[in-house]
């Protein structure tokens, strides 16, 4: 607690007014910080207990600023638990968020396409997720200033925010897919006959990240909402190989429509 206490000082100093919500941005989608207003960019080196984002696509900063007249934090960038985290350390950020006060959260990321009706560009709702890792970052001590010892997670992704990001996407006339979200640790992809697998399990989309801050914001009662860019087909559907350079063209493709989305749902949440 203290060093979430500590970086929460360190950055309370260097804000200004607490942040409403904040929103994490994911492999390629770390442009639509640079529309806020009133900006202040704090780097991730500069926070006590912060790690360092080491992934391509990510900055590696905050960034401070208002968007749609609300007070917002942006993550450009993430950490992972591929670059060698512990869980505790990918889901310090959203910690550190709710000691500065922070109620709604935004996750994004970029994923490979499960569901055979999607293709590459597509955004999907992540209307709830499957934790394929057997790790969660709640294990351990329980942060009782935060949350109880056992979050129910029956309602991980707010209905009320999905509700918003639907009237959204409806209002911009952008496409929307929804579908469940498989984590898994990466760094390599998956193999045709795992994709075969999560499919029967009722996998959408399939990630390296986003479930550990999924469940350390419920833990603490932000209400998060979840939207993955789908990047790619999973493997085996199309029998191509995958590589990051395909994830960051699509998500660049797709980042006008999915700054559009968002701008209109922080200024409705």
């Amino acid at each position: 607690m203290s060093l979430i206490n500590e970086a929460g000082d360190y950055l309370t100093e260097r804000a200004g007014a607490a942040p409403e919500a904040a929103l994490i941005l994911g492999s390629g989608l770390g442009d639509l910080a640079e529309e806020a207003e009133n900006k202040r960019i704090v780097e991730y080196k500069e926070i006590p207990g912060f790690p360092v984002s080491t992934v391509q696509g990510h900055k590696g900063r905050l960034v401070f600023g208002t968007m749609g007249g609300k007070r917002v934090v942006f993550m450009q960038g993430r950490f992972h638990y591929y670059e060698g985290y512990s869980m505790k350390e990918v889901v310090f950020p959203i910690w550190v968020f709710n000691s500065l006060g922070v109620k709604k959260l935004i996750v994004t990321n970029a994923a490979g396409g499960i569901n055979t009706s999607f293709k590459p560009g597509d955004l999907m709702i992540i209307k709830d997720h499957i934790n394929y890792t057997n790790n969660n970052p709640l294990i351990g001590p329980n942060l009782e200033a935060f949350g109880p010892r056992f979050p129910d997670m029956s309602a991980a992704y707010s209905k009320e925010l999905a509700d918003i990001i639907r009237e959204c996407a409806a209002s911009e006339d952008i496409k929307l897919q929804e579908g469940t979200y498989l984590f898994l640790t990466g760094p390599s992809y998956e193999t045709p006959a795992e994709i075969r697998a999560f499919r029967i399990l009722g996998a959408d989309a399939v990630g390296m990240s986003t479930v550990p801050e999924v469940l350390a914001a419920n833990h603490c009662g932000i209400k998060t909402a979840g939207i993955s860019c789908i990047t790619n087909m999973a493997a085996g559907i199309l029998d191509t190989p995958l590589n990051h350079k395909e994830v960051m063209e699509t998500a660049d493709r797709v980042k006008e429509s999915f700054s559009r989305l968002i701008r209109c749902v922080i200024e409705r949440i």
